[in-house]
């Protein structure tokens, strides 16, 4: 719904991530992925959260419940982050085998 129907042009390539619901039903954090920089991250999260009523009723007509959460959008920069720890731990481990490989050659003896 949000890339096909929503026909605003700042919503660039996004998905759904994860919903997290409020215990009585009556609110959901969405966290959106959006491909590209963070000012068109912004930007989608920004025309999403304008489009907010349009999808809160076709969300009702299509689920067929009597009451739609109220919806915050929050833009979801988990891959980034992870991949930014898998780049980080792959250098640890780079560095600890070029250690581990220093300390296994045999020190030369001084005269």
């Amino acid at each position: 719904m949000v890339e096909g129907e929503l026909g605003d042009p700042r919503i660039g390539l996004c998905s759904v991530t994860e919903v997290l619901l409020s215990p009585d039903g009556k609110s959901a954090r969405v966290f959106m992925h959006v491909d590209g920089d963070e000012e068109e991250g912004v930007q989608s999260i920004k025309a999403i959260e304008a489009a907010k009523g349009y999808i809160r009723r076709e969300l009702l007509a299509r689920l067929g419940v009597r009451h739609v959460p109220e919806m915050t959008f929050v833009l979801d920069r988990s891959e980034e982050l992870g991949a930014r720890i898998d780049e980080l731990l792959a250098r640890t481990r780079s560095f600890q085998g070029k250690r581990q490989q220093q300390e296994a050659q045999p020190k030369k003896q001084k005269k």
